[in-house]
Parts: structure tokens; sequence; C-alpha cells
């Protein structure tokens, strides 16, 4: 057998010194700084602000007074506790004779993003799908395909907030959030890079609510923390970012679940404090037609600007953009 040199041996010997020392440096890497956002669609919501109202699913875009409100009174509390809200305007808001309140909006710092003309669905794939207006007003988009009039309803968003607002659109979000998001659906992805977006937010990821009008078990609350992970943000093949929305939303717990408001605040807060723990993002999805009835105090707002303040360095309360860019390293699974 032959020994080794003793410039072999200590060769070796620093080679494993440096190998164990990186080990360690991975191992007390410090995790990313958690990435808190607030984000609420400017919509209005069926069964809000009363029971058995349907006729907004025609006219989400035709904002009453007390929804602007709400949404100017939200970004304001946020504002005063150091953090900002990142809006999605329906362009059909646009038509209304009023529209200082979104410029405000954009002028105080907050992002405003687009949710398309009048709320389409963008997976849909018969024109009677594509919105209930249409399904009502079918002469409406007569003679075009599914793929035109969505294309062209997203086009019209951008062009009315910068028309009418001066607002340049930071992101694009669907209306309704989707399991697998855009994943199998490069066709859209390819649609909305044309149109100038770099990242979508269309992913809502699947988890339990429990029965309608009870309360939440630990298991209920276990598996809307543990769907944390799925909502994280990452790139398509395509290039276009996802940025998803983080359960639970205000619509699926109030509106279909018949939540009280601390058990949704329960849940938001162990969410919060899960993402807050592994250096992840939390993107809090709400819609101020919703909360106004729910969450007239704002408890929501509150509690997460509370709960990144809290945390000091280790999280950021930001817009959507900014998870956006740590996408960009995190390639879809």
């Amino acid at each position: 057998m032959t020994l080794p040199s003793r410039r072999q041996f200590l060769s070796a010997t620093a080679a494993g010194a440096l190998a164990t020392a990186a080990g360690l440096s991975a191992s007390r890497a410090p995790k990313p700084k958690a990435l808190i956002a607030i984000s609420l669609d400017l919509e209005m919501s069926a069964e809000y602000p009363k029971r058995g109202m349907t006729e907004w699913n025609y006219r989400k875009g035709d904002l009453d007074a007390d929804t602007k409100k709400y949404a100017t009174a939200a970004a304001k509390v946020a504002k005063d506790r150091g953090g900002l809200i990142h809006f999605f305007a329906v362009g059909q808001t646009l038509e209304q004779e009023d529209v200082g309140w979104l410029k405000d909006l954009a002028a105080a710092g907050h992002p405003v993003g687009n949710h398309t003309y009048d709320h389409v669905y963008l997976l849909a794939t018969k024109p009677e799908d594509i919105q209930f207006r249409f399904k009502r007003a079918p002469w409406l988009i007569r003679g075009k395909t599914v793929a035109e009039v969505i294309e062209e309803n997203i086009a019209s968003t951008t062009l009315a907030l910068k028309e009418r607002c001066g607002i340049t659109p930071n992101g694009f979000r669907t209306p309704g959030g989707f399991r697998d998001g855009l994943k199998g659906r490069e066709d859209l992805q390819k649609m909305l890079l044309k149109q100038g977006f770099t990242w979508v937010s269309s992913l809502y990821p699947a988890h339990t609510c429990g029965k309608p009008k009870e309360e939440p078990t630990d298991a209920v609350y276990a598996d809307i923390v543990k769907s944390q992970a799925a909502a994280q943000p990452f790139a398509y093949p395509s290039g276009l970012i996802e940025v998803p929305m983080s359960p639970v939303s205000d619509v699926n717990a109030f509106r279909t679940h018949y939540w009280k408001l601390p058990w949704f605040l329960k849940a938001v807060r162990l969410a919060v404090e899960e993402t807050i723990k592994t250096g992840g993002c939390f993107d809090f999805l709400a819609h101020p037609s919703c909360l106004l009835v729910e969450d007239p105090t704002f408890e929501a707002v509150k509690l997460i600007c509370d709960l990144v303040k809290d945390a000091g360095d280790k999280a950021a309360l930001v817009g959507l953009d900014a998870f956006a860019e740590r996408g960009k390293e995190a390639p879809q699974k």
C-alpha cells in the first residue's frame, strides 16, 4: 500500500476543513427577510353588503361610495403603520365620473395593478363563460374568439388606467385564483408578456376551511398554514413570474364559509407568523366591498402591519413587485 506524502496529506486535510467550514456556513446562512403584502381587489362582491345580492356579478367595476371609502381608509391605516397596499383595479371603474380617489391612492405610493376590464374568467373556453355580463348581453362580444375578448379586456384596462388616471399598471391579477395558476397555459403567459407584464398573480393554493358557520378546527388552521409553502413566487418556463395569493381570502372565509372575524384574524396571524419564521412571502388577498361589512375597523390590516413591525428586520411590508423579483430565482416545479 502506498502512503500519501506529507504534502498530499496536508492538502487533503485542508480541503476537508474547507468543506466542513462551507457546510457549517451554509447551515448558518441567514434566512431571507420575509416579504409581506396586503393586496385589495377593487371590485364589487356578490352577497355584499347583504346576502342574496348577485347583481354585482354583472357590474363588478361599478364601485359604490362605501367600497371606495373603505379602500381609501385602509390605505391610510397601512401607511400610518409604515406600510402600503397593492390594489388591483377593474377597468370598468374608470368609466365612473369621479376617479380622483384612485389617483390619490397612486400618488400616495400605493401600487395599482390590472384586474381586467369586466372581471373576466381567463380560463374560459366558451364565450358565455367569460363573464356574466356577456352571457346576458352576448352581442357585446359576438364575432370574437374567447382569446380575443380576454386579450382586449386586459389591454383596455391598461389603456383606461393610463388615460384616465395616469397610472401604469403594476402587475396583473386574474379574477379568481386558480389552484395551478397558469401552468400549462403558455398561450396566456405569452399574451401577458406581449402586453408588457412581467408578473401575474393567478395561483391560489388549495386548502380546507372546515364546515360553513362552524369555528375552524386546529386541523383547518394547520392546513392553512401548511398551504403557505405553495404560495411562494416562481418563474414559469416562459419567463413570466407567478406571484401567488396566500390563503385564506376574505371571500372564501366570510362569504363561502360564514366565518366570524376572530376566526379569520387567527388564520391570518398564524399564516403571517409562519411566513416570518420561514423567511417566505405572504400576500393577504381581500376585497374592500367584503371587508367593509366583515371587518369595518380594519383589524386585518392593522394586525398584519403590527406583526411586520414587531418582526423588526426579519420582515418587510412591500408591494407584490418585490415578490416578483424574488420569484425570478425560483423555477416552476
